[in-house]
């Protein structure tokens, strides 16, 4: 009889160890096929860098007209910001790699330095690379509700935020004191095919998911006031910038974590018509 019981629980130790070998070698394998898909991101997403950098050339403009300069006070670091140099984007080949290209942005003190995309939602390029090869890198994109030859009051531009420190993976850098304490990086500089344009940081901060910042339509000026406002409230540094009613925004979106978004934003300083 005892032979028996020390069978019995022979036979559960071995299911228990069996079970836990099977949990253990699942788990490796998943983990195993995660590594290999996030490293055939890695390579799709860095041979789209690598070719889009061999084949743009970008060059530098300080013409342009200032944005509101009523609104400025003599000693505002606005008049600085003025001084700063536009890119000047050749779109050629990267339109006729991507008819979807509508831009290029440059966030200074991180590694964001890309052309951005734009299709007809805002789901397409959160799976697609520059190329349109699926991956679950994406690209940076521009809101589908977005006109960027016509801007809205509030312009949106997408992108995940890679551990790789690609695509967004760097805009958390705009929370640390280094980044803040440099007042030269609170410039974004933006290039299209008909305007290039140079955009003050004025706001930054991480918040859980939600719509509002989001928003591109305002029944009236008091009301995209009070949005500029709260947004300017909600950031977790303080800018420089003055911030009303006739202003236009840059809004830049990622994860910050599962819960969490990553937000910054600007207002448009200066901008220069292309030929």
């Amino acid at each position: 009889m005892a032979k028996v019981r020390k069978i019995k629980k022979l036979k559960k130790k071995n299911c228990i160890l069996a079970f836990l070998l099977l949990l253990s070698t699942t788990a490796f394998i998943y983990s195993a096929i995660n590594l290999i898909d996030w490293q055939k991101d890695n390579i799709i997403t860095n041979n789209n860098i690598t070719d889009i950098n061999n084949q743009t050339t970008i060059t530098t403009s300080n013409e342009g007209e200032a944005v509101n300069p009523e609104d400025e006070p003599k000693d505002s670091i606005y008049w600085s910001y003025m001084k700063t140099d536009l890119i000047n984007v050749d779109f050629t080949k990267l339109k006729n790699k991507n008819s979807d290209t509508k831009g290029w942005i440059q966030v200074l003190g991180t590694n964001i330095n890309y052309p951005f995309v734009q299709s007809n939602d805002n789901k397409y390029y959160l799976t697609r690379s520059f190329d349109k090869k699926y991956t679950d890198a994406g690209w940076v994109f521009l809101d589908y509700r977005n006109d960027i030859n016509n801007l809205s009051k509030n312009n949106i531009i997408y992108a995940h935020a890679r551990k790789d420190k690609t695509m967004f993976g760097t805009l958390k850098n705009v929370l640390t004191k280094n980044w803040y304490n440099n007042s030269s990086n609170h410039i974004i500089k933006i290039s299209t095919e008909k305007e290039n344009t140079l955009w003050q940081v004025f706001s930054v901060y991480h918040i859980e998911t939600e719509s509002y910042y989001i928003k591109t339509n305002f029944s009236s000026d008091k009301e995209f006031e009070e949005f500029a406002n709260k947004l300017k409230k909600r950031s977790v540094y303080y800018f420089n910038a003055n911030v009303n009613e006739k202003d236009t925004i840059l809004t830049l979106s990622t994860c910050y974590n599962k819960k969490e978004k990553m937000v910054l934003h600007a207002k448009l300083l200066k901008k220069e018509k292309r030929n």
